[in-house]
């Protein structure tokens, strides 16, 4: 075997072994960042598009209003993160109306359902707590397990 005979073999083997590299590479960085859209990754839901059509008397509406104004409170106790939690699971179940109402409650939609004063920045938060808490997020990893959490939690 002659010198140059050595040296086309190690470049092949190299170039081989670097084109693996890059294989491997490529396939880890689709399955890192471009998941399968059966994934629950990232949830992205518009309740400012949402049109709700429903009677109401004069009363109901009363009623309504001073019912919002007492939750506030039992709202204003809630920690950033379970506001957080709660939002998630709503959103997870795939349910508008519950969405909204869970959005009315924090505040985040007004009765009438437009943006509320605080929506743009929880939204903004809620990416970022997203992130941060997977662990939680893949706790509610069924339809069920959402509404659940949203019963159990969603205050008074």
């Amino acid at each position: 075997m002659t010198k140059n005979t050595k040296i086309a073999l190690g470049c092949g083997g190299a170039g081989c072994f670097g084109l693996i590299v890059l294989a491997v590479v490529g396939v880890a960085s689709y399955f890192i960042w471009m998941r399968p859209a059966t994934e629950k990754r990232s949830y992205n839901f518009n309740v400012s598009n949402i049109n709700r059509n429903s009677n109401s008397n004069s009363s109901s509406n009363s009623n309504s209003n001073s019912s919002s104004n007492s939750n506030s409170s039992s709202v204003s106790s809630m920690s950033d993160d379970d506001k957080h939690k709660l939002y998630q699971a709503a959103v997870m179940t795939g349910d508008p109306e519950l969405i909204q109402r869970v959005s009315v409650k924090l505040g985040l939609l007004n009765d009438d359902f437009t943006v509320g004063p605080g929506y743009q920045s929880f939204l903004k938060d809620h990416v970022v707590w997203g992130f941060r808490n997977t662990d939680f997020v893949q706790t509610l990893d069924s339809k069920e397990k959402a509404v659940e959490y949203v019963n159990d939690n969603m205050p008074d």
